[in-house]
């Protein structure tokens, strides 16, 4: 049989504010366990939630950037459910009213695009976590980032590979950053993912019963997550068992997830409208000035590289991919006046590589596009050829001089002057004779033999084209 595999993910995004979403506390990520939480945030007696406008501002931005509808009037509902880090006994969210409607984001698989809805995006209270760590047979509690604001993001089940669900989270996490609602940060749980997973027989217009993957930090993990839970659920199907509604781990270190819970439906956590809080009403002016505030967007600048710069899709995508790349690539190609695909081929490859190897993120790069874009520009006036530049981007990356200076200090200008060069070439074709004769004969493999000699005894500083040509010439004559 055939198998249809559907996705539908849930993403918790951490908005970045200061301070939580009904309290003053401070949301600072790495503090000493429990010193960030205020009696709000644990619900003690007698204290009230105040509403912080700054995580209502996001989540409009957040709503605007997808096309989706801001609804005027929503509300703020408890969540009742007991856990130890959720020490009111409740989560303040929202249900059956959302501050950000039906919108969609687009992406980009295999060279095909594709729409996937966005059902509603709402915001929440984050809980407690529990530490196993250093607790032998206990279990501490750090309520540090309980009130922190989250912004839940509910796609619709539209996806339906694991790579699709990776495309689709990576542009989304990329829309996040580029909107500065949210740091990103997977590892330290900013951008984290539920995954729900189901397979049907291909052409069956009913869904499967799905398994939900809970908090799965990183885009490789969400894939492999899928991928497993994909092939668990087909192989119990077609071994005559059945899928059961739960929540699942995924394991990173032996690549399988496995139940934790039976997954709970709505009515079991006995929503109610929280009383202590008025609904929020959002008025057109404050949507309009959120609106005017938003940056260019990422489809957008993306469109823009390709039409102000020239550059095709597959440049011009990763180029945009995050807001700091885009920026710094836009300061090379206007700090080296140069082209800008020669920019780009620097931005993405020597660059790019680099900062790779060393673990770095682009706004971390010891190369700034000031130095950067100084090598450029003596590369697009032959003052040093490319084989040459890679050695002076070597001298940046590992120094703070500029392009001029290792190119002076090291003796690296490209050699242009033409009888020069002829020397040279006279030097070499006259210490291979035998070679000289099969090369007349027709043993044309031997041209890469020349320029090889040429570009040793030149010390690399040849210009290539120009040793192409006079070696040409003088072999044939």
């Amino acid at each position: 049989m055939e198998w249809e595999t559907v996705i539908g993910l849930e993403v918790h995004a951490q908005l970045a504010t200061k301070s939580k979403i009904f309290s003053a506390a401070a949301t600072a990520f790495g503090a000493e366990p429990n010193t960030q939480a205020c009696a709000v945030d644990l619900g003690l007696p007698g204290v009230l939630p105040v509403l912080n406008a700054e995580a209502v501002r996001m989540a409009v931005k957040f709503g605007l950037a997808i096309g989706a509808h801001i609804a005027p009037r929503s509300v703020f509902a408890r969540k009742n459910y007991f856990y130890p880090d959720l020490p009111k006994g409740y989560q303040i969210s929202q249900y059956d009213l959302p501050v950000v409607g039906n919108g969609h984001l687009d992406i980009l698989v295999d060279g095909e695009a594709k729409t996937v809805g966005i059902t509603r995006a709402h915001l929440e209270e984050d809980a407690g976590k529990s530490l196993h760590e250093d607790f032998h047979g206990l279990t501490g509690i750090d309520l540090n980032r309980a009130g922190t604001p989250l912004l839940e993001i509910v796609s619709e089940p539209d996806l339906r590979s694991a790579k699709e669900a990776v495309a689709y989270l990576k542009k989304l996490h990329a829309l996040v950053r580029y909107l500065e609602i949210c740091d990103g940060n997977m590892q330290e749980g900013s951008f984290r993912c539920d995954a729900n997973v189901s397979v049907r027989p291909k052409g069956q217009k009913e869904f499967g019963t799905r398994a939900e993957i809970k908090n799965v930090n990183s885009f490789r993990f969400v894939e492999k997550a899928i991928n497993y839970e994909i092939e668990r659920q087909i192989e119990l199907i077609e071994s005559g068992g059945q899928v059961v509604q739960e929540t699942r781990l995924y394991d990173a270190n032996k690549d399988e997830t496995r139940s934790m819970r039976t997954k709970e439906e709505a009515n079991d956590y006995r929503y109610f409208p929280d009383p202590d809080l008025l609904p929020l009403e959002i008025h057109g002016d404050f949507i309009a000035a959120v609106k005017q505030g938003l940056p260019e967007l990422p489809d957008e600048k993306r469109d823009r590289f390709e039409s102000q710069y020239g550059l095709n899709d597959y440049d011009a995508t990763v180029l945009t991919a995050t807001r700091e790349l885009a920026d710094y690539y836009e300061a090379v190609v206007e700090a080296s006046n140069s082209d800008a695909k020669l920019c780009a081929n620097w931005v993405m490859g020597d660059l790019s590589a680099a900062l790779n190897k060393a673990g770095l993120e682009i706004d971390q790069s010891p190369v700034d596009s000031v130095r950067l874009a100084g090598l450029v520009q003596r590369i697009a006036d032959d003052t040093i050829s490319g084989k040459i530049a890679k050695q002076v981007f070597e001298a940046l990356w590992e120094s703070d001089k500029t392009a001029d200076a290792v190119i002076e200090e090291q003796g690296l200008k490209q050699i242009t002057d033409t009888s020069a060069i002829e020397a040279i070439i006279d030097q070499i074709i006259a210490a291979n004779p035998d070679q000289v004769t099969q090369y007349r004969a027709g043993k044309d493999k031997l041209f890469g033999f020349f320029v090889g000699q040429a570009m040793k005894a030149t010390g690399g500083k040849a210009n290539p084209g120009q040793l192409n040509d006079l070696l040409k010439a003088k072999l044939q004559a």
